[in-house]
């Protein structure tokens, strides 16, 4: 099974959940860290590091003594990355998504791609888990290749659990696509409340059934309870608004070894996500 760990913004304990619930699996599984911007899955986890492999994506090059100027390239790129001044075709590197359209398309065959490096994925294990973590390299704007990258590490013989960047953009609906399920972590707040619709608008667009975590339980009021009654959408966990887990997790421990007493709740979490069946829920139409 492959769980998407996901949150409408950053700090709702989005990490905090994807680590504890890897730690309660009795088989081996994956953790993908999908936040390649900022990861910061490898602070609670003392793994020893298996390889590091670069990644590149392909970009276009353009054959000035072939281009005439049509413009059919900038005509196709959806993400203004080729721009034709004065019959000359120019590409702008920061907007290049790598798709290779602008190659096919070209009726003179006056561009080529050429390698680029945006960053790196690293491989490590700790008891039985196995850590894939990428990393952006600095000055790189698109992250959704890297984070396919990441993916492509997805092993079909365990289950996987995916860290999702926080918010709703490109690279979350990268990590959120072909999931079987995503958990939308949220806090009782009224800005929990206004991200956590994003997300639940993003998994509905992308037609993955997901479910909702209230971590931090007891700061707010209950409106996300609310909503999620009202929306039909499973709530699969509270986490209380405990001050020994904020300390714990600003040591870089993991929750259910620091604090024992949560474990259960990760452990149900587990056995909800590999046993509930949740096709009919509100969160898959």
């Amino acid at each position: 099974m492959i769980i998407a760990i996901a949150s409408g913004k950053g700090g709702t304990g989005k990490t905090t959940v994807s680590v504890n619930l890897a730690k309660v699996f009795d088989d081996p599984v994956y953790l993908l860290d999908c936040d390649v911007e900022e990861p910061n899955v490898h602070l609670f986890l003392s793994g020893q590091a298996q390889n590091k492999e670069v990644v590149n994506i392909l970009m276009p090059e353009i054959k000035e003594v072939r281009c005439n100027g049509c413009e059919d390239c900038s005509d196709f790129c959806e993400f203004n990355a080729i721009a034709v001044v004065n019959k000359k075709a120019m590409v702008f590197p920061e907007l290049c998504h790598g798709c290779g359209g602008c190659t096919l398309v070209c009726p003179l065959n006056a561009i080529t791609e050429v390698e680029k490096r945006i960053g790196s994925v690293e491989t490590a294990t700790a008891d039985n888990i196995t850590l894939v973590q990428g990393t952006l390299d600095v000055g790189v704007a698109s992250a959704p290749p890297l984070v396919d990258a990441v993916k492509k590490r997805i092993r079909t013989d365990c289950h996987t659990i995916l860290d999702a960047p926080p918010g709703t953009s490109c690279p979350a609906v990268a990590t959120l696509r072909d999931t079987d399920f995503a958990v939308l972590v949220t806090e009782p707040t009224p800005f929990g409340l206004h991200d956590l619709k994003l997300a639940v608008a993003m998994a509905r667009q992308i037609k993955v059934p997901f479910g909702v975590i209230v971590n931090r339980h007891g700061i707010g009021d209950n409106r996300v309870h609310e909503y999620c009654q009202q929306e039909n959408i499973p709530l699969l966990l509270e986490i209380p608004n405990d001050r020994r887990i904020a300390e714990a997790y600003s040591r870089g421990e993991v929750l259910c070894e620091a604090l024992p007493e949560y474990r259960p709740l990760f452990t149900k979490l587990r056995d909800c996500l590999l046993n509930g069946d949740f096709s009919s829920q509100g969160g898959t139409q």
